[in-house]
């Protein structure tokens, strides 16, 4: 007599697969898109440059979470197609998104807790030791780590710190409230994620970021935006 082995009535067949990733890549997209929206509108006047305040901790997290969410999500789309291929389920991908975002906002306390309002010194000693971190291996073992397979939205987000956190503290230092500085540190994170690696580009962007540094300390007049505007 031969025994019929059967199938888990709910295993998710090949056919779903490619639906669950269509699925996840156009819902990261869109909520990426709508957080773009909302930023812009909370981040309307608030910039100051290095003397941008950070407001109420409750409006400053909420500012976090849509900026992080605008910035990083385009970037983070091809770990989200993979997770939801390897599951073909759609269903996974709202908690490995809240998840990654959840790791996002404890970065956003502790930039809330330790940021103050500062000079174009202390912007330009950031955006030097950012440049720095560009070059360095653990940057590059980060960078590689957001390409592959992940098990979960809180290991991706832990990974897409260590790659992303000298850009992001660029961020905080230049004008944490500025949708320009937000605009071209979110362009280099997606591009770092999405293009191929090379180190040419990789060494550089660093210098690149390192040679601002210098600039800031020896001419921060030069940089617009950076100081805040008269009274």
């Amino acid at each position: 007599m031969t025994t019929r082995v059967q199938q888990p009535r709910f295993a998710p067949g090949p056919a779903a697969q490619p639906a669950a990733t269509a699925t996840a890549l156009t819902a990261t997209l869109g909520v990426a898109a709508v957080c773009w929206v909302v930023a812009v509108g909370q981040m309307a006047g608030m910039d100051m440059g290095v003397a941008t305040g950070l407001g109420s901790l409750g409006f400053f997290v909420a500012v976090w979470v849509v900026m992080t969410a605008a910035m990083m999500l385009p970037g983070a789309a091809p770990a989200v197609v993979r997770y939801a291929h390897a599951s073909a389920r759609v269903r996974v991908v709202p908690l490995f998104l809240v998840s990654y975002l959840v790791v996002w906002a404890l970065v956003g306390l502790a930039v809330y807790s330790f940021y103050r309002p500062h000079g174009t010194s202390a912007a330009a000693a950031i955006v030097l030791a950012a440049g720095v971190y560009e070059l360095t291996p653990l940057k590059r073992h980060f960078r590689g780590r957001c390409r592959q397979s992940v098990p979960s939205g809180v290991v991706f987000g832990l990974d897409y710190i260590g790659s992303s956190i000298g850009l992001m503290l660029m961020l905080v230092a230049l004008g944490v409230m500025s949708v320009t500085w937000m605009s071209v540190i979110a362009a280099v994170i997606a591009a770092q994620k999405l293009l191929p690696t090379k180190a040419t580009i990789d060494v550089a962007l660093g210098l690149a970021i390192v040679e601002f540094g210098i600039l800031i300390m020896i001419a921060a007049s030069s940089v617009p935006g950076l100081m805040p505007p008269p009274m």
